[in-house]
């Protein structure tokens, strides 16, 4: 009995194996961060800021603001031990409730609405460059973003190290394409090209109410620094390597943003810039020409990173809240060869599917912020309240008290006065989330589901493990 034990804890063990080390770790977060967002919110960005100077004011704050909830993501992961990221926060700092309606929102519409608009961007990047000068007809654009998606779910069931490695060879990718960005931007600047710069701060059309979608635009474009906590279970040494990821990886994306927003402005004016819906494509077809055809690809290859990132970290905070009873118990289950959360990748998919079909991506960035921001900063809150709580909790990494209180603050402060800024989208994303409250009263704090419900639903979960070839995890793994 006990050599069988023994041999039990060796390979064949299903768990989720600590495979993540510091450089996977590094281009996780940049592959997640670095997606659609950079070639297209420029647009909102300068069309809600009101000015070139502004506009690329915000993006640097955005790049600062991220940080400072990445460093108090960073303390947070190095506390909590488990993976789970947002919900695993707000469940050991605030409780039960919150936790679950943050799962709830996010796989209500939160998630499918992010990762809809990354594929239909890179839908739209893939089939343009067969269309041009013409619109690519709508149908075509969705069928091979619902291909993108499709292509991640398939690497991301199959195996975490080709999810891994995947993720890495696309964040090299899209690195280079933002270095082919910068390169000729810098060079017309060096070279005096300096006209759509003079007058920066002129501000022609700047309301307070529209500020708050001018960062929406660009925190969404930074969007995925949180990331890497959803897998911490998976990462090797996290008390070193979740700090060291997140301060590197923030500190490059944010300079990259930066001057890649410079380049774009030595090539085209503001007026050129609001009239572009692709503005990686026409800045190529201005500085670029020999390899004009080469960035719609590029672009291509940075979104589908950007979808890796997410369907390979998001599922994991469905998987943790299973575990916690707070969503059925198929999705803790991991594929007993694959060592991969097959269920929770796969729950995604259909959702995913159907929104990619519907087509409307351009209100989805502000539909999906208002919540996610909002937990944000009240996970963060939470942060700030153990503290007070629980003064001698282990901390291997301590943020400075004074950019958790500014981060929290700044966060709620953009949440706030985005219900007043765009109250049709905010609003439903806030009646969406409070939805949530009832659900776990039904469902979680008491369960009330029919008796006859339950026996249908419990055969078809057993159905279903045995057709997924699933079990739940036999070691603790935090």
């Amino acid at each position: 009995m006990k050599d069988d034990n023994k041999e039990k804890t060796g390979d064949e063990v299903v768990q989720l194996r600590r495979s993540i080390g510091l450089l996977p770790a590094v281009c996780f977060i940049i592959g997640t961060v670095v997606g659609s967002g950079i070639f297209v919110a420029p647009k909102g960005v300068l069309m809600n800021s009101g000015s070139v100077g502004l506009s690329l004011l915000v993006w640097a704050l955005c790049g600062v603001l991220s940080m400072f909830g990445a460093l108090c993501y960073a303390e947070l992961g190095t506390s909590f031990s488990k993976s789970g990221g947002h919900y695993t926060y707000l469940l050991e700092t605030l409780g039960p409730l919150p936790a679950f309606v943050r799962l709830w929102v996010e796989f209500v519409f939160i998630r499918p609405s992010v990762a809809s608009y990354v594929a239909l961007a890179f839908g739209r990047y893939v089939v343009e460059p067969f269309y041009a000068p013409c619109a690519p007809p709508t149908i075509i654009v969705q069928l091979v973003s619902v291909l993108g998606v499709t292509f991640v779910v398939a690497v991301n069931c199959f195996s975490v190290n080709l999810a891994s490695r995947t993720q890495v060879a696309l964040t090299f990718i899209k690195m280079g394409a933002l270095i082919l960005i910068i390169i000729p931007g810098v060079i017309a600047l060096a070279n005096g090209k300096t006209q759509n710069f003079q007058n920066g701060f002129e501000v022609h059309a700047l309301t307070l109410e529209k500020l708050p979608l001018a960062f929406y635009n660009g925190l969404y474009a930074y969007g995925g620094w949180f990331y890497l906590n959803y897998v911490t279970e998976e990462i090797i040494n996290p008390n070193r390597n979740i700090p060291l990821a997140v301060i590197f990886s923030m500190v490059t994306v944010t300079v990259f943003y930066v001057l890649v927003n410079v380049a774009y402005y030595t090539m085209m004016t503001p007026a050129e810039l609001l009239l572009s819906d692709a503005v990686a494509v026409t800045f190529a077809n201005r500085a670029l020409q020999g390899l004009s055809s080469t960035i719609p690809a590029l672009v291509a290859l940075s979104c589908l990173g950007a979808l890796n990132g997410g369907f390979f970290g998001v599922p994991r905070m469905l998987f943790v809240g299973a575990r916690e009873g707070h969503w059925p118990a198929i999705f803790s289950m991991i594929h007993i060869r694959r060592r991969t959360p097959l269920p929770a990748v796969l729950f995604l998919y259909p959702l995913t599917v159907l929104m990619c079909m519907s087509g409307e991506i351009y209100s989805l960035i502000n539909f999906a912020s208002f919540s996610r921001w909002l937990f944000i900063a009240m996970a963060t809150l939470g942060m700030l309240i153990h503290r007070y709580r629980f003064p001698l909790h282990p901390r291997p990494f301590k943020v400075p008290l004074a950019i958790a209180v500014v981060f929290t603050v700044v966060c709620f402060f953009i949440v706030g006065l985005s219900l007043y800024s765009d109250p049709w989208n905010t609003g439903w994303s806030c009646f969406l989330t409070l939805t949530g409250i009832p659900v776990y009263y039904l469902t979680v704090h008491r369960y009330r589901l029919p008796r006859g419900w339950r026996r249908v639903f419990n055969y078809c979960s057993k159905q279903l493990q045995i057709l997924l070839e699933v079990a739940q995890q036999e070691v603790q793994t935090y």
